[in-house]
């Protein structure tokens, strides 16, 4: 007998990088991951997604299973809007959506914390992170902006966001496994000073102390968040480790930073920060 079933979450972008420290902030944005589980008799879980590594998305729901102590397989597949390798967090809404889809498959409910810490495992087991991205997955599957320690797997704060958010995705791709540890690691100080200022609810000046501090650190130009302040965001950051970049901004002052940016190359998306968590039970 096949079960069916699907799951959504949304992508997210960071307030604090945590490779330096192994603390980490993230908020949601409104770009979307929808997932299909098909669970079955078959001997294994089998993604189906053209073109993309499907490890992941395997082994989120193989991860699942174990942790309920069954045994199926099936078929897995994604759609999504988010784009890969940008730093936009599209390997933690893929992970939550999976596990969310896998879930309404079962008719079984989950804490959202707990299904989302799977996914984490899952993620380290294929080495697509470096930390855990508790951060990463919890902004993703809560929604809002959260405050993590990675390393003890523990959300130490959580609230609502709401504002504009402008994304700036380069036309390149920067995988989390290629990240230059050391180089981010010296970075510590700064990022214990943006730790402090997110622990304090003061989420834009963190971001912007963060992606002045990882830019340096990893290479990549600072450009686009002088520009974001110049056009008055108040708050602008490399996401992740690059390439992408994001802005808090009121809506009224978009159209000057999107001219800002388009001017730079690459594509510039208009969004919102995202409060709602991640759901299950609606198809595509």
């Amino acid at each position: 007998m096949n079960m069916r079933g699907y799951g959504r979450s949304n992508g997210a972008a960071s307030v604090l990088n945590a490779v330096a420290t192994w603390k980490g902030s993230a908020f949601a944005i409104e770009l979307e991951t929808r997932a299909e589980v098909e669970l079955d008799s078959s001997p294994a879980i089998r993604g189906d997604v053209p073109g993309v590594d499907t490890s992941l998305i395997e082994r989120c729901v193989e991860k699942l299973l174990e942790h309920l102590g069954l045994e199926h397989g099936g078929r897995v597949r994604t759609s999504s809007e988010i784009p890969v390798a940008s730093g936009l967090k599209s390997s933690s809404a893929a992970a939550n959506a999976v596990i969310l889809a896998a879930l309404d498959a079962l008719d079984m409910d989950m804490d959202l914390v707990r299904a989302a810490r799977i996914g984490v495992e899952a993620a380290r087991e294929v080495g697509v992170t470096i930390t855990g991205a508790l951060d990463d997955a919890l902004a993703s599957m809560l929604g809002g902006v959260v405050v993590t320690d990675n390393h003890r797997m523990s959300l130490l704060r959580r609230d609502e966001l709401h504002c504009s958010v402008m994304l700036l995705v380069p036309d390149r791709r920067i995988f989390s496994r290629d990240t230059d540890i050391s180089r981010s690691r010296v970075i510590a100080p700064m990022a214990d000073l943006a730790f402090d200022l997110a622990m304090k609810g003061e989420y834009g000046r963190a971001m912007t102390l963060n992606g002045l501090a990882y830019c340096a650190a990893l290479g990549l130009s600072s450009e686009p968040l002088i520009l974001a302040l110049e056009e008055g965001a108040w708050g602008a950051s490399l996401s992740g480790t690059g390439p992408s970049y994001a802005a808090l901004i009121d809506e009224s002052r978009m159209d000057g930073l999107e001219e800002s940016w388009r001017a730079l190359g690459g594509r510039v998306i208009r969004t919102k920060a995202n409060n709602r968590p991640a759901s299950r039970g609606r198809g595509f």
